[in-house]
């Protein structure tokens, strides 16, 4: 199907057809993890399940500078 046929298809889509075909497009732009990054990844989740008090709640971070200047 060309692209001017899709376009000419959208009006007659319902909204969520619309939100998901937006969602979908939007999938396609994200560039997926490299091996090495999921494995970092999975590796710091699996040491957090084993010991959930290892990290800070964000709410006990200290404040950012945009924070300090808002008060």
């Amino acid at each position: 199907m060309s692209l001017k046929k899709i376009l000419a298809e959208l009006p007659h889509l319902t909204f969520e057809e619309r939100q998901t075909l937006i969602r979908m497009a939007l999938e396609l732009d994200d560039s997926p993890l490299s091996v090495a990054d999921e494995g970092l990844v999975e590796a710091r989740l699996a040491e957090h399940h084993n010991d959930p008090n290892s990290s800070a709640h964000a709410r006990t971070q200290e404040p950012s500078p945009k924070q300090e200047i808002r008060n």
